[in-house]
């Protein structure tokens, strides 16, 4: 065989096997031939990593990848692979959660922008995504003013607002444990209108307020707090806190042994915070916005196994919100079939979420003109221990998140779309 023949049998098999190479390329990723036509999309969470809300932060971080693997495994969106872009907003600091959002969407070039847990945060962080056009989904900060009196075209949310929380719980509390309240609340938009709408539906069944305290993000010593809370003689210390802060107080005041003294309870209540407690202080009544026990409700324990088989732990309402905002991005996008702010929210308008990303036993609807998602309330006890020690939570009864959130008009959102 001659040098030349030689070669063009080499080149034959080279390109035979080239051929085969690319070909099982192809079966074994939906994103080979679109990967040069197309940039991947970004999703950029701005979320707190450190800090007092950090465990709810990753959390949510957790269930936003899970989403992600599920939607890239299905073709990802409009047939581009989607990337998550993470930065730490931190627990406190509205700074550094709008300097970091202008660093995804200016310099990352990122398609949607998710967070914060922090309400102020997400407030400030809402004013530079709607100045940019860039969708953004609020996971889990509650102040009403987000989908409320300072809402925005381009901004979403998943977790209730603090007014639809307290309603849920409200009459439960009166009814059981007295009239007269003492509120230990978080000091910032959260705090303050949790409080504000406690007091409202509070004063609604004949309830009222007999003292409060006001405490900063990060309290450690919460007794000054409790001491104030008992003299006060209330019938039920309200509890309005998150993350770390929750977790201190609550363990302190049955430490102080004001649950044999007066009923402890919230409008609020996570995981996250009660699995840190010991047995004997998880106790109250509250309000969880997703739990992970569901019997019978479909996909529920595909979704705990999961995320299990990824932590070792089942999923909290945190990682509910997660999964929920990086599925609506991707199911906004294919119902607009576009990847503009303004398509994917026009087209989220009354949008009702599948069952496997809804996860729970009614409907989950973005209402129209709020961009607020309406799901289901889970009002109940903390208890030592359940079916198993992850179920520290006895749910008594579930609320339609739309038959307690009123109107739209009463929410004070005056939705205005650009042109």
């Amino acid at each position: 065989m001659t040098p030349v023949t030689a070669m063009s049998a080499v080149d034959r098999r080279t390109l035979v096997k080239s051929a085969l190479a690319f070909g099982a390329a192809q079966l074994a990723s939906p994103f080979v031939m679109t990967a040069r036509a197309a940039e991947m999309v970004k999703i950029g969470l701005d979320n707190p990593l450190s800090g007092t809300y950090a465990a709810l932060g990753k959390n949510e971080m957790i269930g936003v990848q899970l989403a992600i693997e599920q939607i890239n495994a299905k073709g990802g969106i409009l047939g581009r692979e989607v990337k998550l872009i993470s930065e730490d907003s931190t627990s406190g600091d509205a700074g550094t959660a709008v300097l970091k959002a202008r660093k995804m969407i200016e310099g990352d070039k990122i398609d949607f922008l998710l967070g914060s847990v922090n309400s102020a945060l997400a407030l400030a962080m809402a004013q530079v995504s709607n100045e940019k056009r860039v969708f953004h989904i609020v996971p889990g900060a509650h102040t009403d003013a987000i989908t409320g009196a300072s809402c925005h075209w381009n901004v979403f949310r998943v977790c209730n607002t603090t007014q639809v929380e307290a309603n849920a719980v409200a009459s439960a509390l009166v009814k059981s444990y007295g009239k007269k309240f003492y509120y230990i609340t978080a000091d910032y938009a959260f705090g303050h209108t949790l409080e504000a709408a406690m007091i409202k539906a509070i004063g609604a069944l004949g309830g009222a307020r007999v003292g409060g305290g006001l405490t900063p993000v990060g309290t450690v010593d919460f007794s000054a707090y409790l001491i104030q809370a008992q003299a006060a003689n209330p019938d039920v210390i309200v509890f309005l806190l998150g993350g770390d802060d929750m977790l201190n107080a609550l363990k302190q005041a049955v430490q102080f042994g004001l649950n044999n003294k007066m009923h402890l309870a919230g409008a609020q209540q996570e995981l996250e915070p009660l699995k840190g407690l010991s047995p004997e202080a998880r106790v109250g009544t509250w309000v969880m916005e997703w739990y992970w026990n569901q019997p019978g409700v479909p996909h529920v324990a595909e979704f705990v196994e999961l995320i299990r088989k990824r932590t070792g732990e089942v999923p909290t309402a945190r990682t509910w919100f997660g999964f929920v905002s990086a599925w609506t991005c991707a199911l906004g996008a294919q119902k607009a079939k576009s990847l503009k702010a303004f398509d994917v929210a026009k087209a989220l308008q009354d949008f009702e979420l599948p069952p496997e990303v809804a996860l729970g036993p009614g409907p989950a609807r973005y209402r129209a003109g709020q961009n607020q998602l309406m799901s289901t309330l889970f009002v109940g006890e903390a208890q030592a221990g359940g079916s198993t020690p992850d179920d520290v939570f006895k749910v008594l009864k579930t609320v339609n998140g739309a038959d307690v959130a009123g109107s739209v008009e009463e929410s004070g959102c005056k939705m205005t779309w650009p042109a």
